[in-house]
């Protein structure tokens, strides 16, 4: 699929390796085209330098060019869930093999990537504009690495969970 529009993730040497993860956590995701170029950094062959794929029918290009820059919190991928099955199945998969959960959603895979997995449910009680019942939500949610629905929405209605 042509796409006027990428984002581009930036790997010392493991964009094929990442982006193969990547699209096989979520539906609607693959790989589209694998580039085997000349390294612009060493001059030297050493692999795919640019991959471009579909993560949940989102357009990313990932590319091997060196260590000059690492990942940080200012840029990061979003995911909505469904449902905490959901949720869990992707925290867990992007904090495993040296991933490291973050506080309030977030989540560092192994890669370095940033990533904030949020229950949808969150974002329809953030749309009902009710302070009280935010207030409480993101009280609740401060403390939590993976975000709990049952515990937020308790929270926003003031219940227990």
């Amino acid at each position: 699929m042509d796409h006027k529009v990428r984002t581009c993730l930036w790997f010392s040497a493991q964009a094929l390796e990442a982006a193969r993860f990547y699209v096989s956590l979520l539906p609607d995701s693959k790989i589209e085209d694998e580039a085997s170029l000349e390294n612009m950094v060493t001059g030297e062959e050493d692999g795919v330098q640019f991959v471009e794929f579909t993560l949940a029918g989102t357009p990313y290009q990932a590319m091997n060019a060196g260590p000059h820059h690492e990942f940080n919190d200012a840029m990061s991928i979003v995911v909505m869930t469904e449902d905490q099955a959901e949720t869990d199945r992707l925290w867990n998969a992007i904090t495993s093999d040296g991933g490291k959960p973050v506080q309030c959603g977030w989540a560092t895979d192994r890669f370095g990537v940033r990533w904030q997995i949020v229950p949808r449910r969150m974002t329809q009680l953030l749309a009902r504009g009710e302070r009280e019942g935010i207030s409480r939500m993101f009280k609740a949610m401060m403390p939590m690495q993976k975000l709990d629905i049952a515990k937020l929405e308790a929270a926003y209605f003031g219940e227990e969970a």
